[in-house]
């Protein structure tokens, strides 16, 4: 494999940065890792299962990598990216794998010098899980990454880093963070938006139905045992890491809002077929989300991916 990086600075090594540690060192396209991490206790995960060769709690000692990664909740950025500036290499890329882009933009152009190159990135890919243990060289296979450059970002550094993200296994694909933002705000940011309310309701349902006064009592104790095969795919994501996901839901708010004002509107519509015991209109509902679902599956975006198939 040709060297894309001689050095890759990865800055937060839980599920998403190892796997990329982990990608990177099976395809041989880099010469040297350089993990960087807060955390003692994924540092230490990190040195034992040899995921780089230099570790460090000093994101300082990033600033002589070819291309940086920020696999850290979005809200650290800048003052990660300010504590860089003074000593980043010239002609190095700063990219990383957060899934909001509009605010990453415009936290970081006022922050990132002119001789280094600002492009965001995000791999549409993950587990319910977090840590570096998690993490899987096979993660990124196959799946979408996005790539959202500023308009002037120039283009040799933009087609280096997408030739990187293949070398992991990745299909990329470039769009403006404004639309980026707005296409997984459905498809990421409402899903899990759902699955944290719907854990909650369970949580609270207990306490719930006896302030109603209601008879028949369901309680917390019943629907944890009890949980079927949707609850348990529904709320999968709810095991999520909440720093990270505190940063999108602030961070996206009015494309989620936007999209959770759309669903509202549609939960409305089912709710009133139901209500009115309209049979055909139910099976309708359901036969077109049946549809819409088999075509997610066909895209390869579900169902056809065990994510840690070949975890080290």
């Amino acid at each position: 494999m040709t060297i894309l990086f001689p050095r890759l600075a990865i800055i937060g090594i839980g599920l998403i940065g190892s796997s990329i540690a982990r990608a990177a060192l099976r395809a041989g396209c880099v010469e040297g890792i350089t993990i960087i991490d807060c955390n003692p206790e994924h540092l230490s995960s990190a040195v034992n299962l040899r995921l780089g060769d230099r570790f460090s709690a000093d994101v300082q000692q990033a600033a002589d990598a070819d291309l940086i990664i920020l696999a850290i909740p979005s809200g650290s950025y800048r003052d990660i990216a300010q504590q860089l500036v003074p000593h980043l290499k010239d002609g190095a890329i700063v990219s990383d794998t957060g899934s909001v882009k509009a605010q990453v933009l415009h936290d970081l152009k006022g922050v990132i010098p002119e001789n280094v190159h600002l492009i965001p990135a995000h791999p549409v890919a993950g587990t319910e899980h977090s840590g570096p243990q998690a993490g899987s060289s096979g993660l990124f296979r196959n799946r979408y990454t996005l790539i959202t450059p500023p308009e002037e970002t120039d283009e040799a550094a933009i087609v280096r880093l997408e030739d990187f993200w293949r070398a992991l296994g990745a299909i990329p694909e470039r769009m403006s963070a404004e639309h980026h933002d707005r296409v997984l705000a459905m498809t990421s940011h409402l899903p899990h938006f759902i699955s944290f309310a719907m854990v909650h309701t369970a949580e609270h349902l207990e306490k719930n139905l006896k302030q109603e006064q209601v008879d028949d009592m369901i309680s917390q104790t019943e629907v944890m045992k009890y949980s079927a095969g949707g609850f348990r795919d529904l709320t999968r994501i709810a095991h999520a890491n909440p720093a990270m996901w505190r940063d999108v839901l602030l961070y996206n708010r009015d494309a989620i809002l936007e999209m959770l004002h759309r669903f509202q509107q549609d939960l409305s519509a089912l709710a009133a077929f139901t209500a009115r015991g309209d049979a055909k209109a139910i099976e309708n509902w359901v036969q077109d989300s049946r549809r819409i679902r088999l075509m997610i599956a066909e895209m390869g975006q579900a169902g056809k991916m065990v994510y840690n198939e070949d975890s080290e």
